[in-house]
């Protein structure tokens, strides 16, 4: 921020140009002058903080100074904002918001208040300082905020309050684990209309890609013991990796990894787009869902790509167990399987990969919204950026409970898909496969192969993360 004498200085010699004030409504055009004078003078006005988010907003000559005009396009861009945020709190279309209208929209992101806190947020009151004026919400005491009292009292808090959440809040997109059963992401109103969306999406992929890669070695070792470890066969992760290098060297670790990455991109894709269309179908029009929509509108966009990309998980699976030399490629193991098994040896093991997104899409779904309302109701106090490891520790809980309660049809679903390699084995339907391991391997059969699963569960989250990061720079991603 300038210094109280250039302060003055840029007051009394800036004059707003004739074009400035003819794009303005008239009554933004009264309060610009004194919104900026305020801005100027902190000590009566907005905290420093929010001070100086409102000069990194409107900064756009990059010189560290927030000049007339810069902060009066900031002020009519923060209005659209403002304005958006205001109708999607309406729900009744009567151009204001009540206790009732604020919690149902709370509700429907997952954030259950009562209605005591509720009629705390219209009361609330904004200082700057002990000495500042005070500016209270409501203004004339009625208990409703009418949009004059909603933008003057938000004008210069750069927070878009529920977007904002959604905007910090994602770990769907962010966080990979290997999986791609979790309810997919909201984005806002503002990142679907600048394309903000598919440069989040493809930066997830690319995040997804090398963080899978670097927890290759560990997720195929997870597929040798789901399919050959067993009382009689007791085969450790120490052990493992031994086996694996025997077999077919250091290269052999990321032996199925190819397939893995590839198939990110069509997955990440048709689910986004379904889930678009399924909001439509079940007759929301709002920004946000609520848990009970999300969880069948993102279940049901999970099956529709499942379905869609499940042929490359069984070629994943079968690659995986494949021994060196047996496959010269993707497309030379497509080639076996079809020739030998016919197009259903694609689809096996379907039914239990679909029987278990409801599980982990809902477990995933119901911990995350938890911790995350647990967090918001604490600690949200001027922002509800959570930090990275907040989100880190929320996403990595969220999905290892999620994956802790789908592992069984995990575990079937794999060895479904590799019946032909074993020689000699019986060919299985899901139930009775399931029967003939708790039979011979008791309970903890089907828990084959958890370990190394969650070992790469941190790494995953935290590589996907950092490479997140850098690619949503270098794709010009806007952060709030």
């Amino acid at each position: 921020m300038v210094g109280d004498g250039e302060r003055c200085c840029c007051l009394s010699q800036y004059t707003p140009s004739k074009e400035i004030w003819l794009c303005l409504s008239g009554e933004l055009a009264k309060t610009c002058c004194s919104h900026f004078y305020e801005l100027l003078h902190v000590s009566t006005a907005a905290p420093v903080f929010f001070s100086y988010k409102i000069v990194k907003a409107g900064d756009k000559d990059l010189d560290g100074q927030l000049d007339f005009e810069e902060f009066v396009h900031y002020l009519r861009d923060h209005e659209k904002k403002l304005r958006l945020v205001f109708k999607s709190l309406d729900k009744k279309n009567d151009g204001r918001i009540d206790s009732q209208e604020i919690m149902q929209s709370l509700r429907d992101l997952g954030v259950n208040i009562t209605e005591e806190q509720a009629e705390k947020i219209l009361k609330r009151i904004r200082r700057g300082h002990i000495w500042a004026p005070i500016l209270y919400m409501d203004k004339n005491g009625t208990m409703t905020i009418d949009w004059n009292e909603w933008r003057d009292y938000h004008l210069l808090h750069p927070a878009d309050n529920i977007p904002e959440i959604i905007l910090y809040w994602k770990h769907s997109t962010i966080l990979d684990v290997g999986e791609s059963l979790m309810v997919p992401d909201e984005f806002t109103a503002e990142e679907k209309k600048t394309g903000m969306w598919w440069r989040h999406l493809v930066a997830g992929g690319g995040a997804g890609a090398v963080s899978r890669t670097c927890t290759a070695p560990l997720d195929r070792l997870k597929v040798l013991m789901q399919v050959h470890a067993s009382k009689s066969n007791s085969m450790r992760i120490a052990g493992g990796f031994v086996q694996m290098i025997r077999e077919g060297g250091v290269r052999s670790l990321w032996r199925g990894n190819g397939i893995n990455v590839i198939k990110i991109a069509p997955e990440s894709a048709i689910k986004f787009m379904a889930y678009e269309q399924i909001k439509r179908v079940i007759g929301s029009n709002q920004e946000t869902l609520g848990i009970t929509e999300r969880l069948v509108a993102g279940s049901l966009a999970g099956a529709i790509a499942q379905s869609s990309i499940y042929p490359m998980e069984v070629l994943k699976t079968r690659l995986a167990l494949g021994k060196t030399g047996q496959y010269s490629g993707i497309l030379d193991c497509a080639r076996h399987i079809f020739q030998k098994e016919g197009v259903a040896a694609f689809y096996k093991g379907y039914i239990p990969n679909m029987l278990g997104i409801i599980p982990y899409a809902g477990i995933d779904l119901a911990v995350y919204e938890t911790l995350k309302n647990s967090w918001l109701q604490r600690f949200a106090t001027d922002s509800a950026d959570p930090g990275v490891f907040v989100l880190l520790a929320c996403g990595t809980t969220s999905s290892t409970c999620g994956q802790l309660a789908s592992y069984p049809l995990a575990l079937i679903r794999t060895r479904m898909q590799a019946q032909a390699t074993l020689e000699g084995g019986p060919q299985m339907n899901m139930t009775s496969l399931f029967r003939h391991i708790i039979r011979t391997e008791g309970a903890m059969g089907l828990y084959r192969g958890l370990a190394p699963n969650f070992m790469k569960v941190i790494p995953s989250v935290s590589i996907s993360y950092v490479v997140y990061e850098y690619l949503k720079i270098t794709l010009g991603v806007q952060s709030k």
